[in-house]
């Protein structure tokens, strides 16, 4: 099934019958624009876990090994589908724990601080969780974070520029151990040039990780071609897997065989003599190798029916559609609301994903005020600190004229607005 467009219609075929619009006051399909936060429900998923919790009713521990889907492998079920999602090779990608939990792992082998290598640089304004993750790992290994962790400010526009990472990794690169970046910034909504920035950073010999949580079902990717060292995501957003989904990783294929220092377990042990239970780790080659306990199938099962819509959609007929459809929002709001609404979001459309970043320009009051009127009217969107509101139009269920309702009742619910 392709993406088409008419007039009325910028979505994926007919994917938005797949998935389970939650009802608004009225009874009708809410107007969800909170993809970038929680996507929502596949139709198939309810059956896909309720199949592994019937198998585990009839077959018991027996079910890890027989049938098509032996819960074993079945982390692999998703394999192919987020290797063609990120433009990796099998072996480099893994569905396995949390975000925030690869991304330890990746640091506990990535970020190697030697003489006076030991510095991370992130961008000024990361998440939370990012910040917290980076600013511990040097705590862990003794340094100070007042003088190693290096946070790159935005710019008057408040964006942030590749040409200001390149620039800082050309001066201090040789005192830079690990540049972590994210896809897509996740208040702005900016999205950057991952191979540019890739590249900076092997001229400067700097590891470099990517957290695609933004990205991942945003935008198409390349993570092998570009060659950054690591990659970490979760699925509960643009990948539908449910609250608090299975997340992935990526390591290089130059990795695969790396004998650098990681956090252990027996699920990443070589599977060909796992179960001989012998005292010494043997890594499986790959990004399988960082694995630490069995899949968490039921989590998995609410995965790869997602995925699945995926391979079926293409991820680079989604990205038409998001264009158009974003840039539809963006041009209606510049048009009609530029009085009311200030976007922060990049408009150039390859600076951008499906968010768009919004300021109410009569003060945070006034910005809140106007969220909890949508809220009250069936139009579920996202609230960000300090005065940001979030809209994402996701091509696989949102529709051009969620999008023009949207105007609509901003038009009429914003404060001091007239129909």
């Amino acid at each position: 099934m392709s993406i088409h467009r008419t007039d009325t219609d910028y979505q994926a075929g007919d994917f938005r019958e797949r998935f389970r619009i939650p009802p608004g006051p009225d009874g009708e399909d809410c107007l969800y624009f909170c993809g970038n936060s929680l996507g929502l429900q596949p139709q198939a998923s309810a059956d896909a876990v309720t199949a592994e919790l019937e198998r585990w009713a009839g077959l018991g521990v027996a079910g890890h090994f027989d049938g098509p889907l032996a819960w074993m492998p079945y982390h692999r079920l998703a394999t192919d589908h987020l290797a063609r999602l990120v433009g990796a090779k099998r072996h480099e990608v893994v569905a396995m724990n949390s975000l925030t939990v690869n991304l330890h792992l990746m640091m506990v082998s990535f970020f190697r601080p030697s003489g006076a290598r030991r510095r991370i640089v992130i961008e000024r304004g990361a998440f939370p969780s990012d910040r917290h993750a980076v600013a511990s790992q040097l705590e862990f290994h003794g340094l100070d974070q007042d003088r190693d962790l290096v946070e790159l400010a935005p710019r008057r526009d408040g964006l942030l520029h590749e040409e200001d990472l390149e620039d800082y990794l050309e001066r201090f690169g040789d005192q830079v151990a690990l540049v972590l970046w994210p896809g897509v910034q996740y208040a702005t909504g900016q999205a950057f040039d991952m191979e540019r920035i890739a590249r900076a950073c092997q001229r400067a010999g700097v590891m470099l990780g990517l957290d695609l949580a933004h990205a991942v079902g945003n935008l198409p990717l390349e993570l092998n071609a570009w060659g950054c060292d690591f990659a970490v995501w979760c699925s509960y957003k643009y990948l539908n897997a449910g609250p608090g989904a299975v997340a992935g990783c990526f390591v290089h294929e130059r990795h695969a065989k790396d004998t650098r220092p990681r956090f252990a377990g027996w699920w990443g042990h070589d599977e060909k003599t796992r179960f001989r239970m012998g005292p010494d780790f043997e890594p499986m080659r790959g990004a399988e190798g960082w694995q630490l306990s069995n899949p968490p199938v039921l989590a998995l099962a609410a995965l790869w029916p997602s995925l699945e819509i995926f391979s079926e959609a293409g991820i680079q007929n989604l990205r038409q559609a998001s264009l158009a459809m974003t840039g539809h929002l963006a041009q209606r709001i510049n048009d009609e609301l530029a009085d009311t609404l200030q976007i922060l979001t990049p408009m150039e459309p390859h600076r951008r994903g499906c968010q768009l970043s919004l300021r109410v320009r009569s003060g945070r009051h006034d910005g809140r005020l106007l969220f909890e009127r949508l809220e009250g009217h069936g139009v579920i969107a996202d609230w960000r600190e300090p005065d940001i509101i979030r809209v994402a139009p996701v091509p696989l269920y949102n529709r051009i004229e969620d999008c023009d309702r949207l105007i609509d009742m901003i038009k009429q619910l914003r404060p001091g607005g007239r129909a």
